[in-house]
């Protein structure tokens, strides 16, 4: 009785992450018009989700925290990271996006549905001192780098330089471009 119980409370410490996360991978290759390895992890429990873009000194990692409504971008070629609140309105939600990972539909082979949406980011040239505020994932994540806010912006591709900007793609269903100062007219 004492083994089928202990058996039971392993089965449930081991079991209870794998259930909590949902991975996937894909690599790019000059077909699909993607370079490096970008993969998701999806973690149900914390309400969080991970991307990882994995490609040389172009490489990035960013966290959506849907507990605090704030996504970071650590951006490893610039040293930095970058904090900005979440459009729900764009942003797939964490459930839309756990169930693509299942579905394996991140896995495709890029165009060919809808265009992916857009999000266009001023960063702002002060660094947040308070990485609290942000909640613990992205505290964590950005802990000993230079980390600033970014602000939303409407139609910024007219009023931005685009070699001031890093562009995040993720998969095939958003694009994140993160400016650092403006063209004037």
């Amino acid at each position: 009785m004492k083994l089928t119980i202990v058996f039971a409370g392993l089965l449930g410490v081991f079991l209870t992450p794998a259930l909590a996360f949902t991975d996937i991978s894909i690599g790019g290759n000059s077909n699909s018009g993607t370079s490096g390895q970008q993969s998701v992890s999806v973690n149900n429990e914390h309400n969080v989700a991970n991307v990882d873009n994995n490609n040389g000194w172009d490489s990035w990692n960013t966290l959506w925290d849907y507990n605090t409504n704030f996504a970071a971008t650590r951006l490893f070629g610039k040293k930095k990271c970058v904090v900005h609140r979440m459009n729900k309105d764009v942003m797939p939600s964490l459930q839309t996006l756990d169930a693509l990972v299942k579905e394996k539909k991140l896995q495709g082979n890029g165009p060919g549905g809808p265009p992916p949406k857009g999000l266009m980011y001023s960063i702002n040239s002060e660094e947040v001192k308070d990485l609290s505020k942000l909640g613990k994932p992205i505290a964590s994540m950005c802990r000993g780098i230079p980390t600033y806010m970014a602000e939303e912006t409407e139609g910024a591709s007219l009023f931005f330089s685009s070699e001031k900007c890093f562009n995040a793609n993720i998969f095939w269903i958003l694009n994140i471009s993160f400016c650092e100062g403006t063209v004037e007219n």
